[in-house]
């Protein structure tokens, strides 16, 4: 094949040489000077590569098989380019290729994966929203903890808030929408989901939502729609939010004691970021946001109270089971009785006959087992029995001081300061009741009296709190001292 430079002389002599001459001239073929005379058109052409056979040719099944089966595995754990060329170097017999060939083979093996996924650019209309569930680590009443972070985002303005739970159960899924719907006003008219087990499932054509969701939806009257299964690239601009508020409000780990007072404080930060500029349109995402405000369903004039009731039958020390693996106490003498169960996503009721609270309990999460008892009710079975003093859970939670008291006092006494221990625990709470225990020993006041004014002073005021200055009374000694003058 010759190359343009010679082809533009082939073309140039003709004009008064024949063909043999230019054959010639040229050295080449009289037929090679014919074919480039007779074409017409010398445009640019595409290049083709020929493919050409490689020593690694008997050995891309079993590449390509891996790649396969890694689509159903977690992408932290597929197999990278040098774990293949370890594999086949150790399983393939006759394989004595390189690594950069295999490297080459994958990159272009998952490249063609990569395209037939590419995510089709959609056109979001206002107030449409999607909802995911993220993770991310926080330090709780001192103890870091991985918790779940549920986030709503608007992809036509690109806003998007977040909430943060124990779990992805449908309690929290309802509550976290149910508290970012009230804070932002209004009730997005559809929410795209993932397959999440708090909301319901998508299995061919047939959604199936959790009972306490549907409640919730027909209550605040959206529509729902799911991504298909495995396919959560199809709700990627909630996916890319979760990322964010990971990255810019998650980091260093927040500390907070009681997580509510933290979801509250968290919308107020999503405010703030409202002030970045859209990545696309160029302008405040606030100001993008209006339109879907504008298009937000009312709230309706009731608020839907997230809970779950069950019927949940007691053990033999008083306790139910949650979660097949979080233990919560009721009462001793509820010992083998089945009783009602609040389910909510931050706190475990338990309910008398009359539907009124016995004891509330903050919801544990997590694999590992979990015990949760509330001693203000065994107090009295504790009363009866003060004999069962050494081996109680409470003598387990009060300070050594107010321990080595009580483990020294006759059962009279014992059993008095019980009985003042269960009722400022009724009266107040447990810590506090402790609070004025212990301090009533620092300052040698042992009596009900002097705990229960104590209790009250630290329920109120705080021990530390200096006394307040009261009236001014001089006015009354004058006028005492004038009458007495007077007599």
């Amino acid at each position: 094949m010759l190359n343009m430079s010679q082809v533009d002389d082939i073309r140039d002599l003709a004009r008064d040489r024949s063909v043999a001459d230019i054959a010639r001239k040229l050295s080449v073929d009289e037929k090679t000077v014919r074919k480039y005379l007779k074409q017409d058109d010398f445009s640019p052409r595409p290049p083709r590569r020929n493919p050409r056979p490689s020593r690694l040719d008997r050995h891309t099944y079993l590449i390509d098989q891996w790649l396969k089966e890694d689509e159903k595995r977690w992408h932290k754990q597929r197999h990278t380019a040098k774990r293949i060329h370890e594999r086949l170097r150790a399983e393939s017999p006759g394989y004595d290729c390189s690594y950069n060939v295999v490297q080459r083979y994958v990159r272009k093996a998952r490249g063609s994966k990569r395209a037939e996924r590419a995510n089709q650019e959609l056109v979001w209309h206002p107030g449409e929203s999607q909802a995911d569930f993220g993770e991310a680590d926080f330090l709780e009443r001192g103890e870091m903890i991985r918790k779940k972070s549920l986030t709503l985002s608007f992809p036509q303005s690109n806003n998007s808030f977040s909430q943060v739970f124990g779990g992805e159960n449908a309690e929290c899924v309802c509550q976290g929408l149910k508290d970012i719907f009230t804070y932002i006003g209004g009730v997005p008219p559809l929410i795209i989901f993932d397959n999440a087990t708090g909301v319901g499932r998508r299995m061919g054509e047939v959604i199936k939502e959790t009972q306490l969701f549907k409640r919730f939806r027909a209550h605040y009257g959206f529509t729902i729609r799911f991504c298909n299964p495995q396919s959560g690239h199809e709700k990627g601009n909630v996916e890319n939010k979760v990322g964010y508020t990971r990255r810019n409000l998650f980091v260093p780990e927040p500390a907070f004691e009681d997580v509510e007072a933290f979801n509250q404080d968290l919308l107020e930060q999503h405010a703030v970021k409202a002030d970045e500029v859209h990545y696309k349109f160029l302008l405040p995402i606030r100001e993008l946001y209006q339109a879907d405000e504008q298009a937000l369903l009312p709230l309706p004039e009731k608020p839907f109270d997230v809970c779950r009731y069950v019927y949940e039958k007691t053990d033999g020390y008083g306790k139910i089971h949650i979660d097949a693996r979080h233990h919560y106490s009721t009462r001793p003498e509820y010992a083998g009785q089945e009783v009602l169960v609040c389910i909510r996503a931050h706190t475990i009721e338990i309910l008398d006959e009359n539907s009124r609270l016995v004891v509330q309990h903050t919801r544990q999460y997590g694999a590992t087992r979990s015990d949760t008892i509330d001693y203000r009710t065994s107090l009295s079975i504790l009363l009866r029995n003060a004999g069962a003093w050494p081996n109680s859970g409470i003598r387990e939670l009060i300070s050594p001081v107010l321990r080595a008291m009580m483990d020294t006092q006759p059962r009279n006494e014992l059993q008095t300061t019980l009985r003042t221990l269960q009722v400022l625990t009724t009266q107040y709470s447990f810590e506090t009741a402790l609070k004025a225990l212990e301090e009533g020993i620092r300052i040698n006041r042992h009596g009900f009296c002097d705990a229960a004014v104590l209790a009250a002073r630290i329920s109120e005021y705080g021990l530390d709190t200096a006394a307040e200055a009261g009236p001014d009374l001089n006015a009354y000694d004058l006028l005492l001292a004038g009458v007495g003058a007077s007599q």
